[in-house]
């Protein structure tokens, strides 16, 4: 699997599986279990998902089998909006840490810049990711530690070219969600996916192709 090197040096597999919609009971475990199956070593999941027992579980199955180690895995969660006080982010790294099940975490991302208490019903809107950027602007001039990473929705409809460039100069690595568009999401039942866009479908059969590889393709080379 091809990796690039966060800025901690650590490699970062290109390609990941997402667990978000994986909330049957069951489902993360054997997601994982067959995506490690067929090449993958990568994966995300979040507190707030509440599939990471199943994920752990998955990874760790597949340990147990000697399929992989450990450290062939760079597994990722993340902190939930209320837990952003100091004296709660450990409080939530170990609760994490306990139900995967596992001794570390490769990457913990804070799952969102806007904290939350109970009631709030208010997200601000952003414009062409310059809320975003001004967020970690912020965050490097007050962080001892820069971040490695950030997660963001991209794909052909939203491609945050702007966010991207300037995580790039800041040598923050880009991990793309929904890379496809997030098919079972749409804002709109008349609101077409990426993965019907005539045009895309079009480049998909002149390289014999699926729409899904030239998206991801595109979204690596970005």
């Amino acid at each position: 699997m091809y990796s690039v090197k966060l800025n901690n040096n650590r490699d970062f597999p290109v390609l990941g599986v997402g667990t978000l919609f994986a909330t049957k009971e069951g489902e993360a475990e054997q997601l994982v279990k067959d995506a490690i199956d067929i090449g993958y070593r990568h994966f995300d999941t979040a507190m707030v998902y509440r599939n990471e027992k199943e994920v752990g579980a998955g990874i760790k199955a597949k340990i147990s089998e000697g399929v992989v180690k450990r450290e062939d895995i760079f597994l990722t969660t993340k902190l939930w909006c209320t837990y952003h006080r100091r004296e709660k982010v450990v409080e939530a790294c170990k609760t994490s840490l306990s139900n995967l099940g596992l001794e570390y975490i490769d990457l913990y991302l804070i799952h969102s810049p806007s904290a939350f208490k109970e009631g709030d019903d208010f997200w601000p809107k952003d414009s062409d990711g310059k809320l975003m950027i001004e967020y970690i602007d912020r965050l490097l001039k007050a962080a001892t530690i820069k971040p490695a990473a950030n997660q963001i929705e991209c794909h052909p409809y939203l491609n945050q070219a702007k966010l991207i460039a300037f995580c790039k100069e800041k040598g923050i690595i880009i991990t793309a969600y929904s890379p496809l568009g997030s098919p079972n999401a749409i804002a709109k039942e008349t609101t077409q996916a990426p993965l019907q866009d005539p045009k895309l479908q079009e480049l998909a059969k002149k390289y014999n192709k699926t729409v899904a590889q030239i998206i991801l393709r595109y979204l690596v080379r970005f």
